[in-house]
């Protein structure tokens, strides 16, 4: 976690203009064509967009790392499960944009997808990082933590 804090700490925002969901849908796409591939540490998004095998952390680092890189906001890096009886704890990215909640899982999907429109007991969060905060998952809510 250390290596990818200051990504999640940094004021990062560009003046590129709005960008469509259409294109943070292309991001993932390129994301989930990196072979999947598991490793303790987790990678820099220098290091993923290196194309070596990638797994679900460092694929998340890296679309929220490029979505801050060009100044969207409302973003949460997530930590959970993929479904409530996942053996192993997944990554990925929640974004809040024009009314709209969307999971954007650069491991498992090709494209955002509405969190109204997903099962219940689909991404269970435990904890969400929103820059140097850190959230844990309550009764099916993000609450505070130092």
């Amino acid at each position: 976690m250390i290596r990818i804090r200051p990504i999640l700490v940094s004021e990062r925002h560009s003046d590129r203009g709005k960008v469509s969901l259409q294109i943070v849908n292309h991001w993932i796409e390129e994301l989930r064509s990196i072979p999947y591939g598991f490793t303790k540490a987790w990678k820099t998004p220098a290091e993923t967009g290196s194309g070596a095998p990638a797994d679900c952390k460092a694929k998340a680092v890296a679309l929220y790392d490029r979505m801050k890189e060009h100044g969207l906001t409302d973003m949460r890096l997530i930590i959970g499960k993929r479904t409530s009886t996942s053996r192993s704890t997944h990554a990925w990215v929640e974004w809040e944009t024009d009314g709209s909640k969307y999971v954007l899982d650069p491991t498992i999907n090709w494209m955002a997808c509405r969190s109204g429109d997903l099962r219940s007991s689909s991404y269970v969060p435990y904890y969400a990082f929103v820059g140097a905060r850190k959230y844990r998952a309550v009764q099916s809510t993000l609450v505070a933590q130092n």
